[in-house]
């Protein structure tokens, strides 16, 4: 069963990542989500650089988390991973949600960066 899932959405994230590329003016801010913990970065792909990260087990995070895994979680690192792309100047991103479907976490951590400044 654990498979399926798995090759499922694979097949969904390169569907997306035949329609999303990050630029230079509009980088990609790509997001994982695991059981335990989400992830965010932001990335140049032609130069294949990631311009701002941000993580659940990021040490600016640690002390304003109790759990890690839920929506609460998704909401601070969406704010950080804003707040980082802010401070280098990035407005505009392009949002790939990885194959994961928009829902809970992934769009909890959407909408706070989008509530940060972020447009995407």
């Amino acid at each position: 069963m654990a498979a399926k899932r798995l090759t499922g959405r694979s097949r969904r994230k390169q569907r997306v990542r035949k329609k999303v590329q990050g630029t230079a003016e509009r980088p990609r801010l790509t997001v994982y989500r695991s059981l335990r913990h989400i992830y965010a970065q932001v990335i140049n792909d032609t130069t294949g650089q990631t311009l701002a990260a941000a993580s659940t087990l990021s040490k600016e995070l640690q002390g304003k988390l109790k759990t890690s895994g839920n929506t609460e979680a998704a909401q601070v690192v969406g704010e950080f991973v804003a707040q980082k792309a802010l401070e280098q100047g990035i407005k505009q991103v392009v949002f790939d949600r990885n194959g994961f479907i928009y829902h809970g976490r992934i769009k909890t951590l959407a909408e706070a960066a989008r509530q940060k400044g972020l447009d995407f």
